[in-house]
Parts: C-alpha cells; structure tokens; sequence
C-alpha cells in the first residue's frame, strides 16, 4: 500500500482537526475560524484581509494537491479531509469587519448551512473530479456566504 508523506495528512486534515471524532468538518471550520480571530488580535485590518487573502489562495492550491494524494488511500472525498471548510469559511471571513465576533459567527454559519445543504448548484460542484471536486463545492458555499453577509453589512450600514 502507498504511503502519504506527513505533510499531505497535514494539510488534508485541517492540521489534524479532521481527526474529530464528531463533526470534522464542523471542527476544521471552526479551526479556521479561531486562526482568523488569532490574526485579528495580532494585525491591523488591512493586514487580516491580505493574510486571509493568501490563506485562500495557498490552502485551495495545496489542499487540491493534498487531498489528490489522499483520495487513493482514504477514498473519494473522505470526511476527515477537511481543508476545504477552512478555505470556505476563510472566504466567508472576507466579510467580516476584523475581529467582529458577530459577523464572524454569522459566516460561519452560514457558511456551515450552505456546505451542508449544498443549495444553489453547490452540490454540482462534488462531480468535478478528485481535490478539486473537494474543494469548489466549499469554496462556492463560502463565496454564497460572503455575498449574504457583504448583502448584509450594506443593508445595516
């Protein structure tokens, strides 16, 4: 049997939160949620929204790869690869006013609500092939996510 390098398990699992034994993707979300507030504390706004930025981009890219490496072992989309929540929330994040513990907890509901029900041509996006497949479904619920609440933050003001 192959054996997956450390760093792909890594990545895969959210940095072991998909290891969850109730939930893994509900911990991964929450995961990625906690680093966002931990930046928050640490930076400016600016800097949040850059970082979170890049997060985005380097996790899809690596969590793609990751996950491409574990499907053949663990099997096709295995619920303890979960780094495609946290590049969904993290995209949700977008939204939220730096460390604004309402509008983040608003993403990550909803973000959760919309990568369990899978509305909205969500659930299509499972068709694609091996980690990519994995990851868009997350990332067009966490672009849902961000257009409710950015809808939002305009509506309130």
């Amino acid at each position: 049997m192959k054996k997956v390098p450390l760093i792909h398990i890594i990545i895969a699992t959210g940095f072991g939160s998909g290891f969850s034994p109730f939930a893994p993707g509900t911990a991964g979300a929450l995961l990625a949620t906690l680093l966002w507030f931990l930046l928050a504390c640490c930076t400016t706004p600016f800097y949040l929204l850059l970082i979170t930025i890049l997060l985005i981009i380097v996790f899809t890219i690596a969590g793609i790869y990751s996950t491409n490496q574990v499907e053949p072992i663990w099997g096709e989309d295995p619920s303890r690869v979960v780094i495609d929540e946290m590049v969904g929330v993290w995209i949700a994040l977008l939204a939220a006013p730096a460390g604004h513990i309402g509008y983040a907890l608003a993403a990550f509901a909803l973000f959760r609500l919309f990568d369990i029900f899978k509305p909205l041509g969500i659930r299509k996006m499972e068709s694609l092939k091996g980690g990519l497949g994995v990851m868009m479904d997350d990332i067009l619920a966490g672009i849902y996510s961000f257009i409710l609440l950015i809808g939002t933050r305009w509506l309130i003001g």
